[in-house]
């Protein structure tokens, strides 16, 4: 009997030897489209986040910078400390985030449902009190940062609960994110993200679980120092964008079979050059170094080519690769 692409990805995530590869893809059709994305959760009330400019149920004020992306945060409620005691945030349970999700799910037939839940510990944060003044508070201010991320970490318990009373096991990961990295080291020590993160991100991840779901982290920029800690805390799953910025070969083989991995070939080289010789290659490299016999692997696909100044092209060889070898595992 032939298995479900919900299966597929599940034993790929797993280990649990998948006859192929999955694909989290909606738009070549000369590869499986294995997974079904919610990110109605995320809608905001005044609109979304990448609608500007907009404020977010947080009070975080978003502008669009002048490339074509999803913007940034340049309004922080909690800029100032004074305002901390007054501060509240948006009501976890609201039937708002929950009620186009049916929807969605109707539509998902045998695909692996995931649901979004962006900007998760250290990108809500910095979106409140702002980067640079986050950076130097985990020193000058540690209480008041203890104390947003307490209420940012209850908000997503008491979402996720919200989420699973209503759709229970029709929903099968969630995506999280948090970038946590430029693209020569990670933005705090190894000490700050243990004093501050590791915890939290233990008993969020833990309540993902206890749910029945698989834990999704997506997280840019050169976060190898970071990679050990987010396994400790329990992630099934690492969504990277940017396997040149690990290095590509040595990363791969220091992880693979630890956590499974969603990627795609590199989102800032080797996809914008566009080189088809060099993409097909990466490709290679990846499923060779970057999964094992039993799975640990899914073809991502970014989605948003404007962002990324890639033509159809470099995504069409992409797929035409990963497609060629999607019986890799089982032969």
């Amino acid at each position: 009997m032939s298995l479900t692409s919900r299966e597929i990805v599940s034993r790929a995530i797993e280990f649990r030897r998948p006859p192929r590869l999955p694909f989290w893809q909606h738009e070549n059709p000369s590869v499986p489209d294995d997974v079904c994305d919610v990110w109605e959760m995320d809608r905001a009330q005044a609109g979304w986040f990448f609608d500007h400019p907009v404020m977010d149920d947080w009070g975080c004020g978003w502008e669009r910078t002048e490339q074509d992306n999803m913007g940034q945060v340049t309004g922080h409620p909690l800029a100032d400390w004074s305002t901390l005691n007054t501060f509240r945030p948006p009501d976890p349970r609201n039937p708002f985030y929950f009620e186009r999700i049916e929807g969605e799910l109707a539509e998902a037939g045998d695909r692996y449902v995931v649901v979004t839940s962006h900007f998760t510990l250290f990108e809500r944060l910095h979106m409140l009190h702002g980067f640079a003044a986050t950076l130097e508070d985990f020193y000058l201010e540690p209480e008041a940062i203890e104390h947003v991320l307490d209420q940012v970490l209850e908000f997503k318990l008491l979402q996720f609960n919200e989420l699973h009373h209503r759709f229970g096991d029709r929903v099968h990961g969630i995506f999280m994110t948090d970038d946590w990295g430029t693209q020569q080291n990670t933005f705090v020590s190894p000490d700050i993200f243990d004093r501050f993160f590791a915890a939290r991100y233990k008993k969020l991840f833990g309540a993902v679980h206890a749910h029945g779901w698989h834990v999704i982290l997506h997280s840019c920029g050169r976060v190898n120092a970071f990679v050990p800690r987010f396994i400790d805390a329990g992630v099934d799953v690492l969504n990277m964008q940017q396997p040149r910025a690990y290095d590509l070969v040595d990363f791969g083989e220091a992880f693979k079979g630890k956590v499974a991995f969603l990627t795609t070939a590199d989102i800032q080289s080797t996809l914008p050059h566009g080189d088809e010789a060099e993409i097909r290659e990466e490709v290679n490299l990846l499923i060779k170094h970057w999964s094992t016999a039993n799975g640990g692997f899914v073809v991502f696909n970014y989605g948003d080519a404007a962002a990324l100044a890639v033509g159809p092209e470099a995504s069409r060889v992409m797929f035409d690769e990963f497609g060629k070898l999607m019986d890799y595992w089982s032969g």
